[in-house]
């Protein structure tokens, strides 16, 4: 007779693949547990694709610690299909999966923009050349065609954008970095730090192009095979183009959610409560594709918060998820010059009520703002020399009191606590 419960994980990510090794961490009474893993690779950290782009990691080097011998790992294998009334997993290769609780750790997609050019009409794959910037496997081909002499464009100045650009840039390639916002990585930085970032940047040749707007790609065809050569801006202006990255943000994943009748969020992610149950109490999701209280994240930290509350919620815990108060951080390859760090957490603009202390060095390239409401921190941006962020963050995260000293204390390297 079975006493041991089944779970299976669909996604091998980083979420899925740290809720797998905390389930096989229970001893003989753990569930039985199966990952459905789409892609090839074994489980790594999407956190420094960047460094395998850049040259400086081989591929295994960001690999994850294996789940460990008691986790029935399928890589390269796709579900097609949820029957939530029978519980039952279809796989592509024609496995029937039974689960007692299902979790869908399914990421999230890259958002590819309506250009004309990027497919053809009839819809298919897209030009030799052209490459999202979300998995392994783009790090690898992009790698693999990047060069001295190459001319990439990157399309959007987001996180992503922001790293394929410095990161292709080590490689040696010609990089024009095409912005529709007027600064990089504006959901993060304010004006002042996103210079100092566009000043790194362009210092490490890297061309900068804001306010600037793509509408079409420039390509050739070689019978059935179609090649980029440029990328068509909204002024008519044209980018010779060898490589193309499409760094235009994220969306959930929810096709299998979707079709199975699960409810999405207003966001377009699936929606869970705070034991990171979907409508299906006997189906979660975790990572880029949950929604939670009405919040996408799309980032590291939450989906491993999720994974860790929801290991406790599937082996009998009391943990329930309030959300993650999440930071984002950036260390550009380093070259000549050095790296640039920088971190933005929180509310990184004053509202009224709020005051905000500033603190630049020019001659360091270091830029450092933290906002300030009463006694507890809201946010902050650092850039340059990040020997406090640590120790504010913790602040942050934890919504602590400030010591009652001047506000500029904040900003010394311990960060004044």
């Amino acid at each position: 007779m079975r006493s041991r419960s089944r779970v299976v994980i669909v996604g091998g990510g980083m979420a899925g693949a740290r809720l797998a090794r905390a389930l096989g961490a229970g001893g003989p009474e753990a569930p039985e547990v199966t990952v459905v893993a789409e892609e090839r690779h074994p489980a790594y950290n999407r956190v420094l694709l960047a460094e395998v782009l850049a040259g400086r990691y081989p591929a295994e080097v960001i690999e994850l610690p294996a789940a460990g011998p008691a986790i029935d790992w399928r890589g390269g294998t796709r579900v097609v299909g949820i029957d939530r009334g029978r519980r039952l997993v279809r796989c592509d290769d024609g496995a029937e999966l039974p689960y007692d609780a299902l979790v869908l750790a399914t990421g999230s997609n890259p958002v590819l923009p309506p250009l004309r050019g990027l497919t053809p009409p009839a819809g298919g794959e897209l030009p030799d050349g052209v490459h999202a910037f979300r998995t392994l496997d783009d790090a690898l081909a992009l790698a693999d065609e990047a060069g001295h002499g190459r001319q990439a464009v990157v399309v959007g100045g987001g996180l992503l954008g922001v790293s394929a650009a410095r990161a292709l840039a080590a490689r040696g390639a010609r990089v024009v970095l095409a912005q529709q916002g007027g600064s990089l990585m504006e959901r993060q930085l304010d004006a002042s730090a996103a210079t100092l970032l566009a000043e790194h940047l362009t210092a490490r040749g890297v061309e900068i192009h804001t306010e600037c707007r793509v509408r079409a790609l420039r390509v050739e065809r070689d019978g059935a095979r179609r090649r980029v050569r440029g990328v068509e801006l909204a002024d008519g202006f044209v980018l010779d183009a060898d490589l193309v990255v499409l760094a235009c943000g994220v969306r959930p994943r929810v096709g299998l959610a979707r079709s199975s009748g699960l409810t999405l969020g207003a966001r377009g992610g699936i929606a869970v409560d705070d034991r990171l149950a979907t409508s299906d109490p006997a189906v979660h999701a975790v990572g880029d594709c949950a929604e939670h209280a009405g919040r996408l994240y799309g980032l590291a930290g939450p989906a491993q918060d999720q994974a860790d509350v929801l290991a406790s919620v599937l082996t009998g815990g009391p943990a329930r998820y309030a959300g993650t108060r999440a930071l984002t951080r950036l260390t550009l390859p380093a070259a000549a010059g050095g790296p640039l760090d920088l971190a933005a957490f929180g509310a990184t603009s004053a509202e009224p009520g709020d005051d905000e202390v500033r603190l630049t060095d020019a001659t360091r390239g270091a830029y450092r703002k933290l906002v300030v409401r009463g006694d507890r921190l809201r946010g902050g941006i650092l850039v340059g020399d990040l020997a406090s962020v640590g120790t504010l963050a913790r602040a942050w995260e934890g919504d602590e009191p400030l010591p009652d000293t001047s506000l500029l204390h904040l900003l010394t390297h311990d960060g004044g606590l």
